[in-house]
């Protein structure tokens, strides 16, 4: 059963950029029904004399005046107002807060390590087996705080954001801070041979950014590894071009890039300081880590991918959810798969009518488009290449999978997840989508043979259309095709 939740807001009034962003949909797994910033850049006055300027102050009040508003047209059930360095660190930041509820707005001003906490949940609701340091880097500040086992440690806040260490620091210098800011605690070790989770605009631009330039089939950022060795090829990329030819290149915001080489200079320090394995990046941070907060525990234990399926499924499928019986139901044709693999599947499954709606010609494009360029989490480039190669299979669209998607796959993929998607569409014809008929049957291997088994009393079920499907699943797992009447 899905459980639904909101429409829920949250503003987020950071150093470099406030955002108003109204979510809806499953509570695991939020989606995103608004989404708006300005680049207000309230940490530069912070930098250069201690105090929010002016211009930067006008320019959010206008912003959060339009948040109220759309808020109340929204009518959310809940609104949380946040502010984090700029302002916690500003002399005049007390004023400013006052002129923020004085437009009907609560605002909390978030410590360091409350935003530290925030950012280690948000990643911890996207990547569930999150080990190591999650890093939230910020135009006012940077948090740090250890991950492991689903659970946050003690964070820190370190005053090294891009907006306030300037356009070029020095490397040895930011180390220096880092090293004095985790000497005390826990953090110096927690990333050794592990993970370094990046969460902010600036280390999604750097990702973006480096998966332009090479090409990549799938530039989705999240759960993006940046390897520590391209950090100088990013760096030179970032003297060489000009802003306006990186924003064409990229997409990325002018009001952006101009901090991306402190970004690099950061995260160079970072990976020489803590000595993380792998540097991946994360599209959920603080904001999720304030709804994941809300939940219950058994919520929070649900599988994120898994939960986001079931209400996709849920709400564009013709019958209702039945994508697990779905996954029972051919799981016999499947034995020896990973659990990574057996959850690819289930999602696969729970997915599994998405797309009956479209025009035939074009339902297999519109399967996996969704498979790989939805908002989904706890799941990387070549789990979106393994459904969407499953679900173009199950609508019959596979001459026109993207060959670029093709190489994210593993050896020996392609063959496993299309034989997943003639299954799926062995099964919708057999049942006609409904999950009572499914369970009607079964389906197994025996020696050399695809086995259906079908009530003898509910033989009719067993048509020319399904026989052909039947055919196509057997040559796929390279055995041949049989039906018995039990």
């Amino acid at each position: 059963m899905v459980k639904r939740f909101g429409p829920v807001g949250i503003i987020d009034i950071g150093s470099n950029s406030v955002r108003f962003v109204a979510y809806g949909g499953a509570a695991r797994v939020p989606s995103t029904l608004f989404n708006e910033k300005i680049m207000a850049a309230l940490g530069r006055g912070v930098a250069r004399d201690g105090r929010l300027e002016e211009e930067g102050v006008a320019k959010t009040l206008e912003a959060l005046a339009r948040f109220r508003q759309l808020a109340r047209e929204m009518r959310l059930k809940k609104l949380h107002t946040v502010a984090t360095a700029a302002v916690r660190d500003a002399k005049n930041g007390k004023a400013f807060l006052k002129q923020v509820a004085e437009l009907g707005l609560r605002p909390r001003l978030l410590s360091g390590p409350e935003e530290a906490a925030l950012s280690g949940l948000g990643v911890i609701s996207a990547v569930p087996d999150a080990k190591g340091v999650v890093a939230d880097l910020g135009g006012g500040s940077l948090e740090l705080i250890g991950v492991a086992r689903g659970a946050a440690g003690a964070g820190i806040s370190l005053p090294l954001g891009v907006l306030r260490v300037g356009a070029d620091p020095r490397r040895e210098d930011i180390s220096s801070a880092i090293k004095a800011g985790i000497k005390k605690s826990r953090l110096k070790d927690a990333a050794k041979n592990s993970g370094l989770y990046l969460v902010g605009g600036s280390f999604r631009a750097l990702a973006l950014l480096d998966m332009k330039t090479q090409g990549h089939p799938l530039p989705i950022v999240h759960h993006y590894r940046i390897n520590p060795a391209r950090l100088a090829d990013l760096r030179a990329i970032l003297a060489t071009l000009d802003v306006e030819e990186l924003k064409r290149l990229t997409g990325i915001s002018l009001a952006r890039l101009p901090t991306l080489p402190a970004a690099v200079t950061i995260l160079e320090a970072m990976i020489e300081t803590l000595g993380p394995r792998r540097a991946i990046v994360s599209a959920f941070g603080l904001r999720e880590g304030l709804l994941y907060g809300d939940l219950d525990q058994p919520t929070r234990d649900e599988d994120p991918l898994l939960a986001a399926a079931l209400e996709i499924g849920d709400r564009l499928g013709r019958f209702g959810d039945h994508g697990a019986a779905l996954d029972q139901w051919m799981d016999p044709l499947f034995p020896d798969e990973s659990r990574e693999l057996k959850r690819y599947r289930l999602a696969a499954c729970l997915l599994g009518d998405i797309a009956w709606n479209a025009h035939p010609d074009y339902r297999a494009e519109r399967a996996v488009d969704l498979a790989i360029h939805g908002n989904w989490v706890g799941i990387d480039a070549n789990g979106r290449a393994v459904l969407g190669r499953a679900l173009c299979s199950a609508f019959s669209g596979d001459s026109g999978f993207s060959p670029e998607i093709l190489t994210l796959l593993r050896p020996g993929e392609d063959a496993r997840v299309s034989a997943w998607g003639r299954a799926i569409r062995l099964a919708q014809r057999l049942s006609g989508g409904t999950e009572a008929l499914l369970r009607k049957t079964s389906i197994g291997l025996e020696p050399g043979r695809v086995v259906l088994s079908i009530p003898r009393k509910h033989h009719e079920l067993y048509a020319d259309s399904v026989d052909r499907r039947l055919h196509l699943l057997a040559r796929a797992l390279g055995r041949v095709a049989d039906v018995r009447f039990t």
